[in-house]
């Protein structure tokens, strides 16, 4: 009789290896924002690195790869710099990309111009309609805002 437990033992390790990088690629390429008022943003996975920025709450990022308890990112300018994961959270969030950004009181042209906002500006996303998110700023602040301004 032949013995095929060498296959199953195969199989398993296979798969525990497919799991163990199905696990850390679900964190690359993640979109999360920052959940602090504000963070620093170093030159690598440690404070013993350079602050090379600090940003806002929900400022969105896309984690690139995990170290530890570090994440290296890049955001909506393209440059790359790691955070610590207790200063990043799952909410959605968006940045403006242009200047002079009008948030209305609803979503349309045709509402009121609530406040103006420059490039960098990021917020909380509450809801969406149509291509207009409903926002709210960390300081409180909240409207609407198109979605070719934000990303």
């Amino acid at each position: 009789m032949k013995s095929y437990r060498h296959i199953k033992y195969k199989t398993l390790g296979v798969l525990i290896v497919l799991f163990l990088l199905s696990s850390v690629y679900a964190i690359a390429n993640e979109r999360r924002c920052i959940s602090e008022p504000i963070a620093n943003v170093r030159s690598g996975p440690g404070t013993d690195y350079d602050i090379k920025w600090k940003v806002e709450k929900y400022h969105p990022i896309i984690i690139l790869k995990k170290q530890g308890d570090w994440y290296q990112f890049e955001d909506f300018e393209k440059d790359k710099a790691w955070v610590h994961k207790s200063l990043v959270g799952e909410e959605n969030s968006v940045i403006t990309i242009k200047n002079d950004c009008n948030v209305r009181s609803g979503p349309g042209t045709n509402n009121k111009i609530v406040f103006k906002v420059a490039r960098g500006v990021p917020f909380k996303v509450l809801g969406k309609k149509d291509s207009w998110y409903k926002v709210k700023h960390a300081d409180g602040d909240q409207g609407w805002i198109h979605k070719t301004l934000v990303w």
